[in-house]
């Protein structure tokens, strides 16, 4: 089964896709003008700009909710297995997809503005909508819709749940109990029911409770963890020129030990940079569609401006640490016999990929460093769980849209809860391959639909930009001047 689970993500995860990823983020980023560098301090302020009614989330909320499911394991956890796959280099990749994904997630963003809709005081909005309004092909915004479900509520929380589990059993010296239970033994994880009573308590809450929960804890926790790294990285000042050309070097196979892995530098770089910052997966437009404002760019800013946070912030965070402590190895190969042998080996003890960042932080500070890493996890990725909940019930409102779905937000909320705690009790490689076919099929097909409704997305751009040009302080959206149809709120606000 375990096998299996690896060869469909495999064929997901082909070299084309990982190409394609990077193309598609290039023409986005050449088309714009590379907005993620012109317009940074747009960002920045639109990230603080106030909700003035009460309908849906402030832009800072719906960033929050977003970064809630961009930041999580896969700024800790994902980052060592791609230096473990793929060397140093792998690191630079992350940040190549970041920059051109920017873009990407810019007009993802921008288009669940437009065609996002009303539901009481809240928004909802996405790929399935955008699809269906802007494209026309109900049938394909069905397809991404029920893959979103069953990607976000089921493949992809038991990988945050299970990181959760692996880095409080390595810092607390914590395991999992098998018990009996009428002759049968069962693998309990008391971890997990802590994780899905406080879940519980949430999503029950609906959207509003999300996103406050989310405002109040991804400040906290990328702000501490981010602080750590930082002190690691003074701590190192003199060596910090010496890890940039590790990374450069490893990245253009000019680096003597890890030159002959460049594809796989590649390959694993861009596959976690997109498990980690979501850009172009179709996730984050969900949380963009929440937000109530003027134009539907100045969403599309403020969620690339949270591809910045998550990867050229917290991943780099988690790189540098990894790389200044030397404490990593990376995979040369693994015999038929299952003999392990590496490119390069600093650590005696194969911890796995997964210990790297605890035994980073422990290498400086080891009285707490192990807790530390357990509890910044713990933030990262039970925010990214409550996110992806927020996707899939989402995604249940549009596939069930003029029906009462609410019994199926029920069915969802119990299987959802299900399999956050079997991502507790399963194995990390059989979670990880699980969640990386979910971001795969996912990406697969919102990166088509937002290609095809390019047209779209750059129109709304180039007219944001006219008026900021124009001196602007706050641009308004009006589809029917661009002649964009099917932006049914909008069309309404005016």
């Amino acid at each position: 089964m375990e096998q299996a689970i690896s060869t469909i993500s495999g064929y997901v995860w082909s070299d084309f896709f990982i190409y394609f990823c990077l193309s598609v983020g290039l023409y986005f980023s050449i088309r714009t003008g590379f907005l993620q560098i012109r317009y940074i301090k747009d960002m920045v302020k639109l990230l603080f700009t106030k909700n003035e009614s009460n309908q849906g989330i402030s832009s800072f909320q719906a960033f929050a909710l977003a970064i809630s499911g961009r930041v999580g394991t896969g700024n800790i956890v994902g980052v060592a297995t791609a230096i473990y796959m793929g060397g140093p280099g792998s690191v630079f990749w992350m940040w190549a997809i970041a920059f051109l994904g920017a873009s990407s997630a810019f007009i993802e963003s921008a288009l669940a503005q437009v065609y996002k809709q009303k539901e009481g005081d809240i928004f909802r909005g996405g790929p399935a909508y955008y699809i269906e309004k802007g494209l026309g092909v109900k049938w394909y915004a069905l397809l991404f819709a029920l893959i979103t479900v069953i990607s976000t509520g089921f493949l992809l929380p038991g990988v945050q749940s299970n990181a959760i589990n692996g880095t409080i059993s390595n810092a607390f010296n914590y395991s999992n109990q098998v018990i009996s239970l009428g002759g049968t033994d069962m693998t309990v994880s008391w971890v997990g029911l802590i994780v899905i009573i406080l879940l519980g308590v949430i999503i029950i809450g609906g959207v509003k409770r999300l996103a406050q929960a989310s405002e109040l804890i991804v400040p906290f926790m990328a702000g501490a963890y981010i602080l750590m790294a930082l002190i690691i990285i003074v701590l190192n000042f003199n060596h910090i020129p010496d890890v940039f050309k590790l990374i450069f070097s490893s990245a253009f196979s000019l680096d003597a030990t890890f030159g002959g892995i460049i594809g796989t530098a590649i390959s694993w770089g861009v596959k976690r940079g997109i498990y980690s910052n979501e850009a172009g997966q179709g996730t984050g437009p969900h949380a963009a569609a929440a937000a109530h404002v003027k134009h539907p760019a100045q969403q599309g800013l403020v969620q690339a401006f949270s591809v910045y946070v998550d990867t050229l912030f917290v991943c780099s965070a988690t790189a540098f640490m990894i790389l200044f402590s030397d404490q990593y190895n990376v995979l040369g190969g693994v015999s038929e016999t299952g003999e392990v042998t590496y490119i390069a080996k600093h650590i005696s003890t194969d911890i796995g990929a997964d210990g790297f960042t605890q035994a980073a932080v422990s290498s400086y500070f080891p009285s707490f460093g192990n807790q530390f890493v357990a509890i910044a996890l713990f933030f990262f990725a039970f925010t990214t769980i409550m996110a992806y909940y927020y996707f899939a019930e989402t995604n249940i409102a549009y596939i069930f849209k003029g029906k009462n779905y609410k019994p199926m937000i029920w069915v969802l909320r119990i299987v959802f809860l299900f399999s956050v705690y079997f991502g507790t009790i399963k194995t990390a490689k059989q979670a990880w391959d699980l969640g990386d076919i979910g971001v795969g099929l996912m990406a697969w097909v919102n990166i088509i639909a937002i290609l095809l409704l390019s047209r779209v997305g750059l129109k709304v751009w180039k007219d944001y930009e006219r008026q900021r040009k124009q001196g602007i302080e706050s641009p308004t959206f009006h589809p029917k001047e661009l002649n964009i149809k099917n932006a049914d709120f909008w069309e309404e606000e005016k």
